[in-house]
């Protein structure tokens, strides 16, 4: 019975192979091909796609589709690493409560809730209302990169909370017990204890936001209005309007590539992947 576990396997390395390992090999094809290649008999490899893609231009949307993902990393961790440990240490009941109003903004399409945003920060929306209600002068917060940016943290901040809860709540409070018995206050705790025992969360956090944040282009497009356009944007406008899909995967294979260096160079800072990192 042991040896034949091994065969419900198989349909799932079938997915894997069929809508995994197959459209990237066509993207991966694309990208090393030109457009006159019609069929096999006439396919013709190419680098230019790639040359190309080094031009000053397309390296400025990527650092600043970079920067902005970096920032929204950056302000999911912050707001998400205090959320996580409410969170782990609230009572179970409570606890529970907490996660489903962390998890149910996901259960709508993520379309809808950028929409959403744009009724709340438009000229006309409903903090710009509330100010002018107040007498407060009104901002023009639509159509900027802080809109930008509010929109990532908003859609990928349940991102950052639930890997960081997970190591947090899988944390041995043996070992908080033992440090109050030594005489060390929460600072130290905090900092010696509980910060590095986090840690793998905390990494899988930072990629879990940082990827898809960083080749969005919904969020630029309906927040931003396509004044700062970003790496995903650039695709997309490649693939719809263009036809150039050549070009337009090879920028896939190269963001394909860097999302996998930031990831192994995240990685090396994971020591204990199961919630135990060293203490010193």
């Amino acid at each position: 019975m042991k040896d034949r576990t091994k065969y419900f396997a198989y349909p799932y390395v079938l997915w894997i192979i069929i809508f995994i390992v197959f459209p990237s090999f066509l993207v991966l094809l694309y990208s090393m091909t030109t457009k006159e290649s019609n069929g096999l008999t006439t396919i013709q490899f190419t680098l230019e796609n790639f040359k190309k893609f080094f031009n000053p231009l397309y390296i400025n949307i990527l650092w600043d589709s970079i920067y902005l993902a970096a920032i929204s990393t950056v302000i999911c961790l912050l707001l998400g690493y205090p959320a996580a440990y409410i969170i782990s240490k609230a009572h179970l009941s409570k606890r529970n409560t907490l996660l489903f109003l962390c998890i149910l903004p996901m259960w709508m399409n993520m379309l809808l809730r950028t929409y959403a945003w744009m009724t709340i920060l438009g000229n006309n929306g409903i903090i710009n209302n509330l100010l002018s209600f107040l007498g407060l002068p009104t901002f023009n917060m639509l159509y900027t990169r802080g809109a930008t940016v509010m929109g990532m943290v908003y859609n990928f901040l349940p991102f950052m909370i639930l890997p960081v809860y997970t190591a947090l709540s899988k944390m041995d409070t043996g070992i908080l017990e033992a440090a109050d018995d030594l005489g060390a206050n929460k600072y130290v705790k905090f900092r010696k204890i509980i910060l590095p025992l986090s840690m793998p969360g905390v990494i899988s956090g930072i990629i879990m936001v940082f990827m898809p944040a960083v080749s969005t282009f919904i969020i630029p497009q309906l927040l931003g209005g396509n004044k700062n356009m970003m790496i995903g944007n650039l695709i997309e406008k490649l693939f719809i309007l263009n036809g150039d899909w050549n070009f337009g995967s090879s920028i896939s294979i190269i963001m394909m590539i860097i999302i996998l260096i930031a990831m192994s160079i995240m990685n090396k800072f994971d020591v204990d992947k199961e919630g135990g990192a060293r203490l010193w």
